[in-house]
């Protein structure tokens, strides 16, 4: 099973000034056991441009109690 967690990034104007921001957040996802997933566009304006995306990221999810499988006999 997968653990998903979701950084919602305002863009506003698309001119780069942003890309710092996402390599980061990308980064320190990363540092924290996460891999990135992908993006889906939140808002966009009224020209059809993406102004907010949640960034998605993934890592494997821990195995609680009630779902751990015994050791094979």
């Amino acid at each position: 099973m997968k653990k998903y967690e979701y950084v919602q990034i305002h863009i506003g104007r698309m001119d780069g000034s942003k890309s710092g921001e996402i390599r980061q957040t990308i980064n320190d996802y990363a540092a924290k056991g996460f891999r990135y997933a992908g993006f889906v566009p939140v808002r966009e304006n009224d020209r059809g441009r993406i102004t907010d995306m949640d960034l998605i990221f993934e890592k494997d999810a821990e195995p609680s109690p009630d779902n751990a499988q015994p050791f094979p006999l």
